[in-house]
């Protein structure tokens, strides 16, 4: 079970005092929350850009669950069955939740808080087992999120395809099986937390730096392995 997410930084071109985008990418094991006495670990990978080969390549060796952000570039990793896709709700919230700020309706906020109920669910069963994780998400979790896909599926025949809150609705509902995959596993979180926490670190950098004073050693690759 990993985390995987990634964050832009700004790499200094050679010759010039002009910079590009590179990336940093987060691959996290944390299975505190389902009781495990492991300690996490974090491994953090340069890349002078965002093309879907990188985490490819990272993850080459991997098998398992990878829970991430709807990030095209992971897709490959799922075709052959070695990987198994586990989406974000924080995203798929986030989304809901922008529109709602813009434009608040009584969908929007049926919507979140129909969320927040299976966030009070992982609240209470934070640090159990991932057995007894599971059982509670089987009793609990699966009901809610069935009632949700109904509601979702018939909210979306009201809205205009083009308005932003269908837009918010059909994203949830085009991850179904990678946003539920949650409620049938104890081991895999509700969203991807534990990796955007972990490039919280590099917010913080960029704080102390402008920018990396190269791809290879002078730059990105020597701040991963710092």
């Amino acid at each position: 079970m990993l985390h995987a997410d990634d964050t832009p930084v700004q790499v200094l071109l050679p010759g010039n005092k002009k910079t590009k985008t590179g990336r940093l990418w987060a691959y996290v094991r944390d299975d505190r929350n389902a009781g495990s006495a492991l300690a996490p670990a974090v491994w953090f990978a340069y890349s002078p850009d965002r093309k879907g080969i990188h985490p490819q390549t990272h993850l080459a060796c991997f098998s398992g669950v990878l829970q991430a952000d709807a990030y095209a570039g992971f897709n490959e990793l799922y075709r052959n069955g070695r990987i198994t896709e586990a989406a974000c709700w924080a995203h798929a919230r986030r989304k809901i939740h922008d529109v709602h700020v813009r434009i608040p309706s009584a969908l929007t906020e049926e919507a979140l808080e129909q969320i927040g109920q299976l966030y009070a669910i992982e609240a209470d069963i934070r640090g159990m087992p991932a057995e007894q994780r599971l059982a509670e998400r089987q009793r609990k979790t699966k009901p809610l999120l069935k009632s949700l896909e109904s509601w979702l599926r018939e909210k979306m025949k009201t809205l205009s395809r083009h308005s932003e809150l269908a837009k918010a609705f059909a994203y949830a509902l085009n991850q179904w099986p990678a946003l539920t995959y949650y409620a049938n596993d104890g081991w895999v979180e509700i969203d991807n937390n534990i990796a955007e926490n972990a490039l919280r670190a590099v917010s913080l950098g960029r704080k102390n730096f402008l920018f990396f004073g190269s791809d290879h050693g002078g730059g990105g690759e020597r701040y991963c392995t710092a």
